[in-house]
Order: C-alpha cells, then structure tokens, then sequence
C-alpha cells in the first residue's frame, strides 16, 4: 500500500516545516534543563532503580536526568519503526515524513448511522467498527474505535480479540491498567507464531499514556519497561495541558511535554538499548477556557511539536480525521479535512482518530469511510510531478498536436488510468446523478457500510488460533470477575 511522504528530493511533494532547526534546538535545550534541573516523579521503584543506577539524581521517587543521558536514548533509539500485517508482510513504515492513517479507540458513544442517535457504544459496534476500517482502503491501521458499555469488563483483551479476528492490518492498542497487558502481549504472539517472530515482524503497537509529563503512574513505566525488554513498539504520550500542569505559554508548554516525552525515551532505551519507540514530542493539549472542554481539532501546536520529532528523526504519533462536532455536518467534514491535511503535509507517521467525534468521546463509521476518500485524495496530491522523456511527451506532442487529437493515441492509452479516481464523490451531471438516485455523500458513505456489514463476516484468523486467543480473553474476564464470553 501507497503511503505519502512529504518533504522527498527525488520528488519536490508538498511540505510544511513548523519550527526552524534553531528553534528546535531552544526548544530541546530546555527540555534537557527541565529533566536536569526540575526532573520528574516516578511511581514505579524499577524505574527509579534503573535511573539511579545510569547515574541520575534521585530523591525518592523524583529523579533528575542528566542531559549526556537523554542524548545518548536519542542516538540509541531506532528511527524507523516497521509494522506488519497478519500475513508477515511490511505494512507501515513510521520514520521520516511517511504519512499512515487509522482509527481510534475507545469512544463512549457512537452516532449510529441507522437511526443517526447518538448512543453508548456495544461490543458489536467495535466488531462493525473493524469490519468497516478493515474494508477502507486507505486505512492503513486499526484501533479498537469503542469503549463498550455492555461488556466493561477486560474490556481492553475483548477490544483486542475483536481486532485479531476481523482485520489483518496493524493494529495500534492501548490497555487500561497493568491487568491485562501480558496477555494481550500473549495473544499476539500465538497469532505470529512465538515471541521471536512477533519481535522480528511486530504486528502491533502499544499506546501508553502516563498521567502527564512530570508524573509517570505505576502502570504506564511497567508497560514501558515490559514491552521494552521484549523489543517491541510502543508509543509513549504523557499529556500537559497549557495552564494547568504546565505554562500556557506554547514555548514552555512544549518544553515541559518534550521533557515527559525525553524521560520515557531514556527508560526505555536503559531497559533494552534500541527499544523502538515512537513519541508525540512536543505536543501540550489546550483548553478552550468559554467552554472548559479540550478541543481536539485547532490550529495551534501539532505542527510544532511534529518539527520536534523530525528534528530528532523519530516516529512521530499524531492526530488528523477529526472534529468537535456532536453532528455530521460542515463543522465535521471541515475539520476532518483539515486535521487530516495539516497532519498530512506536516508529515505525521501514525496518524490516529480518524472518525472521532464531539471532542474524542463519540465515533462514526460514517466520518471513517468519508474520511478514507480524503486520505486517498491526499495520498494522491502528495505525489509529486515526474518530470521525464515520457510524461514531456514531445514526440506524441509533435505527431498530434496539429490535429487536436490525442484521444486515441498510444500514449494516452498508457497514461490514462493514472489519475486518481474517486469511490465516494459523485462526478455525474445532474441528469446522471438523478438516476442514480440523486444521493449525497453520507447517503452513500451509508450505503457503502450498509454493503459491508450486509456481508458475511471475514474471520482473519485459522479456527485453532481463534480459539486460543478465545481461551485467553476468558482467562482475563474470569480473573477479573465478569461476564464470561458463553454466557
């Protein structure tokens, strides 16, 4: 699959540089100021031991980390991460400007594209909610999308056996608490076939994200630190918000969530050196101060905060497909757009929350396939123009050119599939378009999850694998005193 990638010399694509390297530079020397001087809480004694031992100051459970360490992690950590799909084959590659989009995980709720309600989200609609991204072509990983209210228990290891039986695409997973990881870990080995092929050929990559950048929870550093000592990919994202945990001036803000990022890097790096882990760098949230809610489509520092990780040449994890919206309207599709675009251009790697609504707590399957036609309109303008003998064309030029006739000429036959075409937009005249039924782009966006859905289940997995994945699931749910899958 074809992903863009921005910012190429072979091909000038478009690309949008936030911060200069010299403001990158102020903005990591702060940063190692931050850790050095200020440091951070750690509130989980392995990681603290394991700091103390790399030559940090320790106090308690406040470590200050030296800036000849955090500069050793980033020379240590990979700049590249390789994902694979359910088959062993490379599916993503997040390093560089290369653009990769998927869905999100765990909305409470879903604007249900039947009845166009809003309701709480049900196992079966994370079961929909993979089928439909598994189908969009220009969805390049999964998430589980919904938080179930029927089903709370081990919510997490359900959310993950869904996406193991109904897709083969990476898979990006987040776990709650500590319960529940190891075995989510194990499913994915029984499906690679042992822990030395998962290591080898990862299929997923684990979301974890801390309390916020100067306090680092129990269960977020022992995730770190477990999938560290086994090599595999995770992202790793302690918030801060402006005003509230850290200056609100952006400057500073970023300084403070660049240190809780540099602070997790330099853990993992000491666990296992070359640990491959992917960061959101400098990228405080913000709060809308009228309405006291995080909006989680505007304008202001994801683009810094991707420099940051560019400059530092290291898989960046980042947002685009989104809106604030409570409706599908023009709020949603605008900012969709532009979330999506701005990611895009700025060359974001794992481009997360695509269909996400009213601010990260309602998902659309609706939102999702539209969103899937402007991924795949943006993949196609980040292309890039090839200037060669064959597209100048001067031969072809020179034989039709007097005519006016290029219709039938060889050299179209060859090229003339190449534009892009669209599956969702509609392009028939008007009288065209009224046969057809004369519908919008939600009618058919419905439409098409309707012919999805309509189908026979894909199940990805052989029965033998299924069913100890299944084993694993009751094990959790049973250990966790809920529901069992039979009853």
């Amino acid at each position: 699959m074809e992903h863009p990638q921005t910012n190429v010399n072979a091909q000038i694509t478009p690309h949008y540089r936030g911060m200069t390297d010299d403001q990158c530079r102020l903005i990591h020397r702060a940063s190692l100021e931050i850790l050095e001087r200020t440091g951070v809480l750690l509130y989980y004694q392995p990681a603290v031991d394991l700091l103390k031992k790399a030559g940090c100051y320790v106090e308690e459970n406040r470590v200050r980390i030296p800036a000849h360490l955090v500069e050793w992690a980033l020379r240590a950590a990979p700049s590249h991460i390789r994902l694979y799909d359910r088959s062993g084959k490379p599916a993503l590659q997040l390093g560089d400007r290369i653009s990769n989009f998927g869905t999100g995980s765990d909305c409470l709720h879903i604007l249900d594209h039947r009845t166009n309600e809003r309701r709480d989200a049900l196992c079966q609609d994370i079961v929909d909610g993979i089928r439909v991204a598994d189908a969009m072509p220009h969805i390049d990983f999964i998430m589980s999308m919904f938080l179930p209210s029927d089903a709370p228990d081990a919510a997490d290891v359900r959310q993950m056996e869904g996406m193991l039986n109904y897709s083969a695409k990476p898979i990006c997973f987040v776990t709650y608490e500590w319960e529940g990881t190891a075995e989510i870990i194990d499913m994915l080995e029984v499906v690679a076939g042992g822990a030395e092929q998962l290591q080898a050929r990862p299929t997923a990559i684990l979301y974890i994200n801390p309390t916020s950048g100067f306090r680092h929870n129990e269960e977020a550093l022992r995730k770190l630190m477990y999938v560290a000592e086994k090599h595999l990919p995770c992202v790793y994202w302690p918030e801060v918000g402006r005003g509230l945990t850290c200056p609100i001036t952006f400057a500073g803000a970023m300084a403070c969530s660049n240190a809780g990022h540099l602070a997790g890097l330099v853990i993992a790096q000491l666990v296992n050196e070359g640990a491959p882990v992917a960061l959101c760098t400098a990228v405080p949230f913000s709060l809308d101060m009228k309405t006291m809610v995080v909006p989680y489509v505007d304008p202001d520092c994801k683009a810094f905060g991707l420099e940051m990780s560019h400059y530092y040449n290291l898989p960046a994890f980042n947002w685009g497909g989104m809106s604030d919206s409570k409706l599908l309207d023009e709020q949603a599709i605008m900012e969709a757009t532009l979330s999506l675009f701005v990611a895009t251009i700025n060359g974001g790697n794992l481009i997360h929350d695509v269909g996400y609504m009213e601010s990260g707590l309602m998902g659309s399957l609706e939102l999702v396939v539209i969103c899937d036609e402007i991924i795949s309109w943006l993949k196609a303008s980040m292309q890039g123009l090839e200037i060669n003998e064959e597209t100048l064309a001067l031969d072809v030029i020179h034989e039709h050119a007097l005519s006016g006739d290029f219709l039938g000429a060889e050299h179209t036959l060859r090229h003339v599939r190449e534009d892009w075409q669209p599956r969702l937009i509609d392009r028939h005249n008007y009288e065209q378009w009224m046969a057809g039924g004369g519908t919008s782009m939600r009618e058919r966006a419905r439409a098409k999850i309707d012919e999805i859905l309509g189908a026979e289940p894909r199940h990805i997995l052989p029965p033998d694998i299924e069913k100890r994945i299944r084993t694993i699931t009751e094990r959790v749910i049973a250990a966790s005193g809920g529901i069992s899958l039979k009853d």
